[in-house]
């Protein structure tokens, strides 16, 4: 007789696969990089009825409650949204607000009602601001290559995105553009300002790279904070591919 759970238990590994390329949507707001590449998923597994388990570390236990929520709650409603997962457990390690992080996210009672008095807000604008310097950082990449194949700085400002070389830099400032709701589009500007949405002239174009050149530099550069700091914490962790499994 083939039950629920033994076709379940069929499917485990595949479900498991899928799990992991889910949590590698959801990203450290402030780094704009995937959970996964950067190390901090420590467990991920999923059992035979379907329920499924992670576990997130992050590189220093007083990382700001804010982030930590946000990473939490995003790899819950990423991981929920798995086609065969039945349950889902997402819980942060060694954090001290591990325990009404985990809670709230349980309970999906939202940041405010995780931390009540605590809490200004929710936290989508948070997001928004982090967005918005990932978009700079992106349109940085972006430019940046195509400076040095030859374009012509000045001549930025009059180009669109269609006129970025397709690749995987111009779609991830594509995918930050359409999260903020900013124009994304092959036709629409290349350099805009990302909290007006419009494009940068010739005159403010000069300005505007070298916000997004310092933005792109300070984010790499706390990523290389961050990813340092991890290892020291963590000796064992395992920076790119599949966890660890540690405990």
């Amino acid at each position: 007789m083939t039950t629920a759970a033994t076709r379940t238990a069929g499917s485990e590994p595949a479900i498991r696969s899928a799990v992991w390329s889910a949590l590698g949507t959801v990203l450290d707001p402030e780094l704009d990089e995937p959970l996964t590449d950067l190390g901090f998923v420590s467990r991920c597994e999923v059992t035979p009825t379907g329920e499924a388990l992670v576990r997130l570390r992050l590189p220093t236990y007083f990382c700001a409650p804010n982030f930590a929520f946000l990473m939490v709650a995003d790899a819950y409603d990423a991981v929920s949204a798995v086609p065969g997962v039945h349950h889902t457990v997402v819980e942060l390690d060694d954090h001290f607000a591990a325990d009404a992080i985990n809670r709230g996210v349980a309970a999906r009672a939202g940041f405010v009602g995780t931390f009540a008095d605590e809490a200004a807000d929710e936290l989508d604008s948070l997001r928004a601001d982090f967005l918005r310097k990932a978009v700079l950082a992106g349109t940085d990449r972006v430019c940046r290559t195509m400076i040095a194949a030859g374009t012509d700085p000045g001549g930025l400002a009059g180009l669109t995105l269609g006129d970025a070389p397709d690749g995987p830099d111009r779609e991830r400032l594509r995918g930050r553009r359409r999260e903020l709701g900013l124009p994304d589009g092959d036709r629409d500007p290349l350099v805009l300002d990302p909290d007006t949405g419009t494009g940068v002239d010739e005159g403010g174009l000069r300005r505007h790279l070298g916000l997004a050149r310092l933005t792109r530099v300070s984010q790499e550069a706390n990523s290389g904070v961050c990813r340092g700091m991890l290892r020291a914490r963590y000796p064992g962790a395992t920076q790119s591919g599949q966890p660890d499994q540690s405990d």
